[in-house]
């Protein structure tokens, strides 16, 4: 499971395109019994399926809900219960920041937090960019640590990076995210005395934000969650031989893919720009990796006609992306998610993700691209880990074994 035999690893072959749908798959509404993907109008995905291998990729044990940061190893082919590393690793990553050894970094949510203590909007109302930057210079200058300092790197939305620099700290800290309104954060605490004496620092942090944000309608409060250090870990060049490339919008899934190797293109502002970028990047790199987000933003909404409109959305722009694979016979493409993200559940769920993988080599299948159609596909339910090595066999880019 995961990386092919190294000696099997050819650089020559085809072109490999991964597009993330974030959040793709979803589950029947109790209304009309369709899940968001059966109730869209998908004409390119279906009719790319139609002349594709198709299947299901389950991202972790089948009884496992993936955050993003695992998600996205698993489809690199990486098993993240074996790494070391938290959501704000990425996030400090992805927003271009060299974390050093020793540093701790976590991601952080602007939040709602009323008189009480409790927590009643996690998002703040998911105010913009700017809102989320001014809030950071605001803390940056009135919230001082005992023998340490911060930096605060702002994100999109609600979304920021804590980074944490002082000797002698541990990552190993529990989140303060209650994941739910109504409740109070969670106290921190650590795992082993190094980490103690970054909780220490970060309750100290948390406490002065309440604090210096207490006049604020919306981001009255933070929420960290995420904790982690850099890790040692196989590159994508050294895993797979490929020269791999990141064109994703967001900082998290930025950070995912740096951590593996990969090599951060700008992304512009929305899908169409990112496949552009691919386009004149294409003969740079072996392998593109494309994110889009805005299905799981509406399934953590709970909206399934939003999340039906943004399925939809790229949905238009899939004839573009497929021209990127031109008329070579050992390019590949694949489409899928890193997690369901059912908008009658809100939040990650633990269900296998749809799969389109698009070859010369592949069996096709007439199945359309939803949940229940892909369940008829050749490729049936696989481990996602599997699937780096199943493209690098359809790009013909792996020798054979044995004799």
């Amino acid at each position: 499971m995961g990386a092919p035999p190294r000696e099997l690893l050819r650089r020559d072959g085809g072109k490999i395109v991964l597009l993330v749908m974030d959040g793709l798959g979803g589950l029947p509404d109790p209304q009309h019994g369709k899940t968001e993907m059966e109730a869209a109008s998908l004409p390119h995905l279906d009719a790319l399926a139609a002349r594709s291998s198709t299947g299901r990729a389950q991202i972790l044990d089948p009884y496992l809900t993936p955050g993003s940061g695992p998600g996205h190893l698993s489809l690199f082919g990486y098993d993240p219960q074996r790494i070391d590393f938290g959501r704000g690793l990425l996030e400090a990553l992805g927003s271009d920041y060299p974390l050093a050894a020793g540093e701790v970094a976590a991601r952080g949510n602007f939040c709602t937090i009323d008189a009480a203590g409790l927590v009643q909007d996690r998002r703040a109302g998911r105010p913009p960019d700017a809102e989320c930057k001014r809030l950071c210079e605001k803390l940056t200058q009135h919230v001082q640590l005992d023998d340490a300092d911060f930096v605060l790197l702002p994100g999109k939305q609600h979304r920021f990076t804590l980074v944490v620099r002082g000797n002698g700290l541990g990552h190993h800290i529990n989140d303060n995210d209650p994941q739910v309104e109504g409740k109070p954060p969670h106290p921190f605490a650590g795992r082993d005395a190094a980490s103690e004496k970054t909780a220490a620092l970060v309750t100290s942090f948390f406490e002065q934000a309440r604090q210096c944000l207490r006049d604020e309608p919306q981001g009255s409060g933070v929420l960290l969650r995420g904790f982690s250090s850099m890790p040692d870990i196989e590159s994508y060049d050294e895993r797979y031989a490929l020269r791999a490339a990141v064109i994703a919008i967001y900082p998290m899934y930025r950070g995912v893919a740096r951590l593996v190797g990969m090599n951060v293109l700008d992304p512009g502002t929305s899908l169409p720009e990112q496949i552009a970028v691919a386009q004149r990047e294409w003969d740079n790199y072996d392998f593109f990796f494309l994110h889009t987000k805005d299905p799981d933003t509406a399934g953590h909404s709970g909206d399934f006609a939003a999340k039906v409109s943004a399925l939809e959305a790229i949905d238009q722009h899939i004839p573009q992306l497929e021209a990127l694979l031109g008329t070579g016979d050992d390019n590949v493409l694949i489409i899928t998610g890193d997690h369901s993200t059912p908008t009658i559940h809100r939040e990650h769920s633990w269900h296998p993700v749809p799969l389109i993988l698009q070859s010369q080599r592949c069996i096709p299948m007439p199945t359309p691209f939803h949940e229940r159609g892909v369940m008829g596909g050749d490729l049936g339910t696989f481990s996602a880990q599997d699937l780096m090595g199943l493209a690098l066999a359809h790009a013909g880019r792996l020798d054979k074994f044995g004799a």
